[in-house]
C-alpha cells in the first residue's frame, strides 16, 4: 500500500490524551501522573505560561533537569500557542545567553542557580520566571487551556543544534513534525500502553525529546532520570520495571561494562541507538547483557528528526547497516546533480518527506545550504534535507554511513562545533588562534584535540580554566598542545588537515 504523500496529523498537545485516563504517562520518583492528570496539568501550565510570555508565537525556553515541568513543557507551550525552546542543562552561561538572544524568548523558566550563572548575559527582553513557581501551577487550580486548535504547519519548537561552524543554530519543528515523528517512532518500536520507556538523554536533544512524545503516542509511561553513573540506570530500570531504554554508543558501552543482575536486565525488551554507530563487537555486549532486549540502531538528524532505523531481525546479518526509512520518510541517495545513485554507488543521504523541519530560524543562508528543492525522483517533492552524509544502498534497500562531508565533531552522542570551542578558547585572551579537531576514541567515539598558538607570556592553566568555566564537559578537549605557528593554506587560513595530520603524526610516533 502506498503511504499518503500529506499522512493526517494532530497537534502536539493532543498527546496528553493518548493513553487510558487512569493510565500512568509520567514516573518522576515516587509521583506517578496519570494521562488524565497531564492533561489538566499541561493545560494550567499553558495558560500561566501565556499570560507571562504574552501573545500566542512567542518563544519560551526552558532550563532545566528533567523535572515535570521540563516534561510538560513541549506539551504546554503548543497548547497556548507559544514556540518552545528546550535548553541542554549542561550548557554554560554564555551558550544560554546566545540561545535566548537567537530565538528571542520572551520568557525562561529555569531555577535561581541557573538564573544567576546568566547574570548580565540574559537578554533584557527576556523575563525569568522560577521553576518551583512553575512546577506549583501544574498541580494548582484556576485557568486551564483547552486542547489546541493549531494547523499542522504552525510552528511549536525551536531546538538548537551545533552547526559545523560558528554557533549552535536552530531548527524550527511543525506540529506535524513533532506528531507525524513520535507516530512514526512509536509504530516502528512498537510501543504499547504498559510499556515504560526510560528517559535518560536530554530533552532539549531530537532524540531525547522523543522518548517523551513517541511514548505518550503509544499510551504508555517516560520515567525520566538525570543519571550519574551506570549504576544509576540499572536501579531505575529495576525500579520502574523499565521495558525500553534509548542511548547512545558511549552509555551503552559503561552499561555492558557493568553488573547486571539478571531479573532487572530481562525487565528491558528494546534497545534504541542513535548519535553514533554501534560496533558489531558492542552489539554482541548488548545482546549478552540484555537477553531478550531488541536492538534498534538508528539514524537521524536534527532537521528531519529521524531518517532510517535497522530491524532487529536484520542486526545479526547486518551490524553496521543504517537500515532503511522510517515510517513517513522517504531516504534518497544522490549524486551531485540529484539523479538517485545505482546500488552500491556512493551518494549523499537526502531525507524527503514530512519530517522535514521548516528550516533555520532566522538564517536564511544555512537553510538555503541545507535545505533544497526534492530530487525529481521524490514522490513527496517539496524541500528536503541534502544531509551532507555520505551513504550506500545495497541491492536489498539497507543503507551503510561511509562519510561526513562537514567537521562535526561527534562525542559522547553530541555533535560538537569546532568553531565554537576554537571561540571559546581565544575569548581566554591567552591565545591568537585555535584549531579543535576529533580524534577516533573507543569510549567517547571522537576525542576533541585543540592545537592553540599561544601568547608569549600566557599562562596556561588559565586557558584550562576558562574552557571548563564556559564550556560544557562533553566539549572539554582530551589534549590542548601548545604551538609557536601553525600552518597556512594557499589562501592564508589555517590549513587544518595539515594540522590535524601533524598532531597524528606525532602522537603516532
Amino acid at each position: 500500500m502506498t503511504e499518503p504523500l500529506s499522512p493526517p496529523s494532530r497537534p502536539i498537545d493532543h498527546l496528553a490524551l493518548r493513553g487510558a485516563a487512569d493510565a500512568a504517562a509520567l514516573l518522576i520518583g515516587d509521583k506517578v501522573t496519570t494521562y488524565a492528570e497531564l492533561d489538566a496539568g499541561v493545560g494550567r501550565l499553558a495558560a500561566w505560561l501565556l499570560e507571562r510570555a504574552g501573545d500566542p508565537g512567542e518563544r519560551v525556553a526552558s532550563w532545566s533537569a528533567k523535572t515535570r515541568l521540563a516534561c510538560l513543557m513541549p506539551l504546554a507551550a503548543a497548547r497556548a500557542g507559544l514556540i518552545h525552546v528546550p535548553v541542554n542543562p549542561l550548557l554554560k552561561g554564555p551558550q544560554v545567553a546566545h540561545i535566548l538572544a537567537d530565538s528571542g524568548a520572551k520568557l525562561l523558566v529555569t531555577n535561581a542557580a541557573r538564573a544567576d550563572m546568566l547574570g548580565a548575559d540574559l537578554p533584557e527582553t527576556c523575563a525569568v520566571q522560577d521553576l518551583k513557581i512553575a512546577e506549583e501551577v501544574i498541580d494548582a487550580g484556576g485557568q486551564s487551556l483547552p486542547l489546541s486548535l493549531a494547523e499542522p504547519d504552525d510552528l511549536a519548537a525551536i531546538l538548537y543544534t551545533s552547526g559545523s561552524t560558528g554557533r549552535p543554530k536552530g531548527v524550527m519543528l511543525s506540529h506535524a513534525n513533532l506528531w507525524l515523528g513520535a507516530e512514526s517512532v512509536a509504530s516502528y518500536l512498537k510501543i504499547a500502553p504498559g510499556d515504560r520507556v526510560l528517559g535518560v538523554l536530554p530533552l532539549s536533544f531530537d532524540y531525547g525529546q522523543s522518548q517523551l512524545l513517541s511514548t505518550w503516542h503509544g499510551g504508555g509511561a517516560v520515567a525520566p532520570l538525570d543519571y550519574l553513573t551506570p549504576r544509576d540506570v540499572m536501579k531505575a530500570v529495576a525500579r520502574h520495571e523499565i521495558t525500553t531504554l534509548a542511548g547512545v554508543p558511549p552509555l551503552w558501552v559503561q552499561l555492558v561494562e557493568s553488573e547486571w543482575p539478571a531479573e532487572t536486565a530481562a525487565h528491558l525488551k528494546r534497545l534504541t541507538n542513535s548519535g553514533g554507530a554501534l560496533t558489531p563487537s558492542l552489539i554482541d555486549a548488548m545482546r549478552a547483557t540484555f537477553p531478550n532486549a531488541e536492538i534498534y540502531p538508528m539514524y537521524g538528524l536534527t532537521e528531519a528528526f529521524r531518517s532510517t532505523y535497522l530491524d532487529p531481525a536484520l542486526v545479526a546479518d547486518h551490524p553496521t547497516s543504517m537500515g532503511r526509512a522510517i515510517p513517513h520518510a522517504e531516504i534518497l541517495v544522490c549524486r551531485p546533480d540529484g539523479s538517485v545513485t545505482a546500488d552500491g554507488e556512493p551518494g549523499e543521504l537526502v531525507h524527503c518527506g514530512p519530517l522535514v523541519a521548516k528550516g533555520y530560524w532566522q538564517d536564511d543562508e544555512r537553510t538555503a545550504e541545507r535545505f533544497r528543492p526534492a530530487p525529481p525522483a521524490s514522490r513527496f517533492g517539496g524541500m528536503a534535507v541534502w544531509s551532507g552524509d555520505t551513504v550506500r544502498r545495497d541491492a536489498d534497500g539497507l543503507l551503510t554511513f561511509v562519510g561526513r562531508d562537514d567537521a562535526m565533531i561527534k562525542t559522547a552522542g553530541n555533535r560538537v562545533s569546532p568553531t565554537e570551542v576554537e571561540e571559546a578558547a581565544v575569548a581566554s585572551g591567552t591565545i591568537f588562534e585555535a584549531v579543535a579537531f576529533g580524534v577516533p576514541d573507543a569510549r567517547l567515539g571522537a576525542a576533541i584535540i585543540l592545537i592553540v598558538r599561544g601568547k608569549a607570556d600566557a599562562d596556561r592553566g588559565v586557558l584550562t580554566a576558562h574552557l571548563k568555566a564556559n564550556l560544557p564537559n562533553f566539549m572539554q578537549p582530551q589534549a590542548i598542545e601548545w604551538r609557536d605557528a601553525l600552518p597556512r593554506n594557499a589562501n592564508g587560513k589555517l590549513d587544518r588537515v595539515a594540522i590535524a595530520a601533524d598532531w597524528r603524526a606525532e602522537a603516532a610516533a
